[in-house]
C-alpha cells in the first residue's frame, strides 16, 4: 500500500506541479501585460467584491467535494444528490447577489459594482455544474486531464482579457476573464467525461455526506470570510485605488505562495484519505510533504522579500511601487501559509471535521481580533501585520490537531522544519549583504543577489545533507525521469 500510495504521490505531484507551473506562467504573463495596460482602480473594483463571491462559491461547494474524496467509495447516487444540491443552491445565492448588488455598491459609494456583481455572479452557477466532475478526478487521482484542461483554458482567456484590456475595456476585461475560465472549464468537462446525473436526490446520501461535509462547510466559510475581509475593510475605508495596490500585492504574494502549497495540498488529500487507516503511513508522508513544502517555499518568500522592489519595477512598472510594502509583509504570511493546507487535509483525510470546525472558530477568531486591532492603531500596516500574525496562528493551531490525532507533534514539526529556517536565514542574510555592498544598476544588483541566495542555500543544504532536499531531488528525478522514457 506504502509503495502504491508513493507511485500515486509522485505522479500527482509531477502533474499537479504542470498544471500549476503551466497556470502560473500565464498568470505571471497576463499579470505583467494587464498591469500596463489596466489601472489600480480596475483592480479595486474586482477586490471589493471578492469577498462576496468567495463566500457564495463555499457555499456551493459546500464541504461535499471533501466528503465525497474522503468517502472510501462514493455511489453515483452520492455524485447526482450533492449535483443537483448544488445547482440548486448556486441559482439560490446568485438571485440574492443580484437583488443586493445596488446595496453593495451603496456600502462601497461606487455605482459600478452593481452591474459588475450581476456579471460576475454568473460564474456561481456555472462552477456549481462542474464541481462534481472536479471532484471525481481528484477523488479518481486523474491529475494529467485537470493540469490538460486548466492550461488550456487558462491561455485561451488570456489572449481574450489582454485584447479587450487594449481595446479599454478596463474591469470589464478582468470580469470576462473570470467568465470564460469558468464556461470553457466546465464545458470542457461536460464534453469529454462520461459521467451524467441519475434522476435522483437521496436524501440518505445528503445526510451522510453532509454529516462530515456539515463541518468543513462551515469551517471553509469561516476560512474564506476571514480571507477576504481586508478587501472588505480597505475597500470601505480608502479608495479604490489602494484597493487596487493592495489586491496587486496580494495577487502577487499568492502567486508565489500558493504555487507550491496549491499542488501539495491537491495531492496530500486524496493520498492521505487513502491511507486514513495507517497513521504510521500517514506520518511519514506527512513529513515529507511539509518539508519538501518548506525547503521550496521558505527561500522563495525571502528572496521576494529582498528583491520586491525591482520585481515590481520589471514586472508592473513605477505604477505599482505603492504595492511593494504590503507585499513585503504578505510575504512574511506566505511562510506560514504554505504549511496551514497540509495539516488542514491531513486532519480532513481522517474525517475530524467536527474538530476542524472547533478549531477553525478559535484560530480564525484570533485572526481577526489581530487584523482589526492592527488596523485601529497603526492604520493600514497594522491591518497587514495582523494579517501576518493571524496566518501564523492558524499554522499552529492545524498543526496541533495534527499532534492530537495523528501523532505528529507540534515540535517534531518544528525540529523537522528548523534546519530549513537556519540555512533560509542564513542565506538570507549574506545576500542582503552583497546587496548593501554593492553600487550599480538595481537590476544588475538583484540578480547578483538572487544568485548568491540559491548558491549559499544549495551548498548549506547538501553540507547539512538535508531530508527535504533530499525528497525535493527524488520529485525532480521522478519528472526527469517521466519525460525522458526512462
Amino acid at each position: 500500500m506504502a509503495n502504491d500510495l508513493k507511485s500515486k504521490t509522485v505522479s500527482g505531484v509531477i502533474w499537479t506541479g504542470m498544471q500549476k507551473l503551466g497556470s502560473t506562467m500565464l498568470l505571471f504573463i497576463s499579470t505583467i501585460v494587464l498591469a500596463r495596460l489596466l489601472t489600480p482602480e480596475d483592480y479595486g473594483y474586482i477586490g471589493m467584491l471578492a469577498i462576496f463571491l468567495a463566500i457564495s462559491l463555499t457555499f456551493i461547494d459546500g464541504g461535499f467535494g471533501s466528503a465525497l474524496i474522503q468517502k472510501k467509495r462514493p455511489t453515483h447516487e452520492d455524485y447526482s444528490t450533492i449535483f443537483y444540491w448544488n445547482l440548486f443552491l448556486s441559482i439560490f445565492l446568485y438571485l440574492i447577489l443580484f437583488f443586493a448588488a445596488p446595496y453593495i455598491a451603496r456600502f462601497y459609494r461606487l455605482p459600478l459594482l452593481c452591474k459588475i456583481l450581476r456579471v460576475e455572479g454568473i460564474v456561481l452557477i456555472v462552477n456549481a455544474i462542474r464541481i462534481v466532475q472536479t471532484n471525481q478526478l481528484r477523488k479518481q487521482l486523474r491529475f494529467k486531464k485537470i493540469a490538460t484542461v486548466d492550461v488550456s483554458v487558462a491561455a485561451v482567456s488570456l489572449a481574450v482579457t489582454i485584447f479587450l484590456a487594449w481595446k479599454g475595456f478596463g474591469v470589464w476585461a478582468l470580469v470576462v476573464q473570470q467568465l470564460m475560465v469558468s464556461v470553457l472549464t466546465t464545458s470542457i468537462y461536460w464534453l469529454t467525461g462520461n459521467w451524467l446525473p441519475l434522476l435522483k436526490f437521496s436524501k440518505k446520501s445528503f445526510k451522510e455526506l453532509f454529516n462530515f461535509g456539515g463541518f468543513i462547510l462551515l469551517s471553509n466559510l469561516v476560512n474564506t470570510f476571514c480571507n477576504n475581509i481586508q478587501g472588505l475593510l480597505i475597500g470601505k475605508l480608502y479608495t479604490a485605488t489602494t484597493m487596487g495596490y493592495y489586491s496587486k500585492a496580494h495577487s502577487t504574494e499568492s502567486l508565489a505562495s500558493n504555487f507550491i502549497s496549491t499542488v501539495m495540498d491537491q495531492v496530500s488529500y486524496p493520498v492521505l484519505a487513502e491511507a486514513q487507516n495507517d497513521m504510521e503511513v500517514m506520518r511519514r508522508m506527512l513529513k515529507k510533504f511539509i518539508g519538501v513544502l518548506a525547503y521550496l517555499t521558505f527561500p522563495l518568500m525571502t528572496l521576494l522579500i529582498l528583491l520586491a522592489k525591482p520585481i515590481f519595477l520589471l514586472l508592473y512598472t513605477e505604477r505599482w511601487l505603492d504595492s511593494v510594502p504590503f507585499f513585503q509583509i504578505l510575504c512574511f504570511a506566505g511562510m506560514a501559509i504554505c504549511l496551514q493546507g497540509i495539516n488542514y487535509y491531513a486532519v480532513a483525510a481522517i474525517g475530524k471535521s467536527n474538530m476542524m470546525f472547533r478549531a477553525t472558530l478559535i484560530k480564525r477568531s484570533i485572526g481577526l481580533l489581530l487584523v482589526v486591532l492592527g488596523l485601529y492603531f497603526w492604520k493600514l500596516n497594522g491591518l497587514l501585520v495582523g494579517v501576518v500574525l493571524g496566518s501564523y496562528v492558524i499554522y499552529i493551531v492545524n498543526a496541533c490537531m495534527v499532534h492530537k490525532f495523528i501523532r505528529y507533534t507540534l515540535g517534531q514539526q518544528f525540529r523537522d522544519l528548523l534546519p530549513v529556517i537556519i540555512i533560509t536565514a542564513i542565506s538570507g542574510v549574506v545576500a542582503y549583504i552583497v546587496g548593501n555592498l554593492m553600487s550599480g544598476h538595481i537590476y544588475l544588483v538583484a540578480c547578483i543577489q538572487a544568485v548568491v541566495f540559491i548558491c549559499v542555500y544549495l551548498f548549506l543544504s547538501i553540507v547539512m545533507k538535508l531530508s527535504a532536499f533530499i525528497d525535493s531531488s527524488d520529485i525532480l528525478k521522478g519528472f526527469i525521469r517521466k519525460h525522458s522514457g526512462k
